[in-house]
């Protein structure tokens, strides 16, 4: 797998499309289409070299060494309340930058397969349903209308909350998860 332009690339990139337009990578995960926008994105890796930790809840699959880096990585299907993504030919971790207590942390999501970026225009996102999606609301940070079908953009902050998945396992945000980043 290819990196993804860094976040100063991607502003330039910005540059050449008419002002609004918003960048998001686009990613299938169960069968359905989900965006997270493109500056939150470090590079995208090949599926390996994981290290599974025991005793953690599924969607935490464990970690990997990012140029000597500890960076953990979520299951974003587990995430989500399904089941754990089977690994496949096409399967592949999203390294991306989400901020937790005024720094930059780097988390990793496995996803089934990687699509494409889309450059969207504002008329084209929809705000968020109050009902009938899949996944919780707050996760969802808008519709990406797609002629007959959408994309749900996600809220990354909300998706990979340090302090909530903390909450979730039971454990200080700023123990092993947040300081693996050090």
């Amino acid at each position: 797998m290819s990196n993804l332009p860094t976040t100063a690339a991607s502003s330039r990139l910005q540059g050449v499309e008419s002002p609004g337009t918003q960048q998001f990578l686009t990613f299938t995960l169960g069968g359905e289409l989900f965006a997270i926008p493109i500056e939150h994105i470090r590079e995208i890796i090949e599926f390996g070299g994981l290290t599974e930790i025991p005793m953690l809840p599924p969607f935490l699959r464990g970690v990997i060494n990012l140029r000597g880096a500890v960076v953990p990585v979520v299951d974003l299907a587990a995430r989500f309340g399904r089941n754990s993504t089977e690994i496949g030919r096409r399967t592949c971790i999203v390294i991306l930058e989400v901020e937790q207590d005024s720094q930059m942390v780097a988390l990793g999501i496995i996803v089934d397969a990687v699509n494409e970026v889309l450059s969207v225009e504002p008329g084209q996102i929809e705000p968020r349903p109050s009902f009938g999606a899949k996944i919780r609301a707050d996760f969802i940070d808008g519709m990406i209308s797609l002629g007959e079908r959408f994309v749900i953009a996600l809220d990354i902050q909300q998706v990979l909350s340090v302090d909530e998945m903390a909450a979730l396992i039971g454990m200080n945000p700023h123990d092993e998860l947040a300081t693996a980043q050090a």
